[in-house]
């Protein structure tokens, strides 16, 4: 079932890039690279791009614009164009590192996250090319990074009654794990997602998903039965409240 649904995901970002506003996007593309105008539509582009070797130069000429563009305006279309271009990728990733998570939703979505944050921080000034092995490494380094945490607070963190959630992250700002104790990044990370709750970028609800599905580590599918909602219901509304979250934070930078 997890399958099907991943499949439909996939044939619904396909069909998304085929319309006007996408095409309009190929056209504005194509003014700064005469490399992409040999293309008609982003359904030849996605054709290209899952062809050959990743090591084909020419899959730079592709990618580079898209990032430069993306570094300029944030438009979120740019974000769905690279996660179609990189479906296969992320796929591959998640059929390798399936024994990191007995939950193959949980590593799915953990994925796809690590990779739009990975996606959000490319910058072709610096580096220009291999940007297909790039964004794949990095996102298999930070999908590691994030596991090791996870690991790591199985072993040492206490099961946390969800009461004192509330406790947590009053006048702490930013989130740095870099030798920090976990209490401290939890306390931090907290404080980080209570702020865009009280600017309106997320509900309560949100909130509470994010911090006991994030920071707490309990799954989705528990969480969901322990607030009486859909699994799939609670996974896309962690998907929309994190890609609310994203979507600031990068205006931000």
């Amino acid at each position: 079932m997890a399958t099907n649904s991943r499949d439909r995901d996939r044939e619904r970002l396909e069909q998304e890039i085929q319309t006007e506003e996408y095409q309009e996007l190929l056209n504005n593309l194509q003014l700064r690279s005469p490399f992409l105008r040999r293309f008609g539509t982003w359904g030849e582009v996605i054709a290209f791009m899952r062809t050959g070797s990743s090591c084909d130069q020419r899959k730079d000429e592709v990618l580079r614009p898209i990032f430069e563009f993306h570094g300029e305006d944030g438009d979120p279309r740019w974000r769905t164009l690279l996660m179609t271009i990189f479906w296969p990728a992320l796929r591959s990733i998640h059929g390798k590192k399936r024994h990191w998570d007995t939950d193959a939703d949980e590593l799915w979505h953990n994925v796809v996250w690590t990779f739009l944050k990975v996606i959000c921080r490319v910058n072709v000034e610096r580096r220009p090319d291999r940007l297909v092995q790039k964004v794949y490494c990095e996102t298999v380094h930070h999908l590691y990074d994030e596991y090791q945490r996870i690991w790591t607070r199985a072993k040492r963190e206490p099961a946390v009654d969800p009461a004192e959630i509330d406790a947590l992250g009053g006048s702490v700002e930013g989130l740095d794990f870099e030798g920090m104790d976990l209490r401290k990044a939890h306390e931090r990370d907290v404080a980080r997602l209570r702020k865009h709750m009280e600017a309106g970028r997320i509900t309560e609800a949100d909130f509470l998903l994010l911090v006991g599905t994030r920071l707490y580590r309990q799954s989705i599918a528990e969480y969901a039965r322990s607030v009486g909602v859909n699994t799939e219901a609670a996974k896309k509304r962690r998907q929309r409240a994190e890609a609310a979250i994203l979507n600031c934070e990068n205006d931000l930078r």
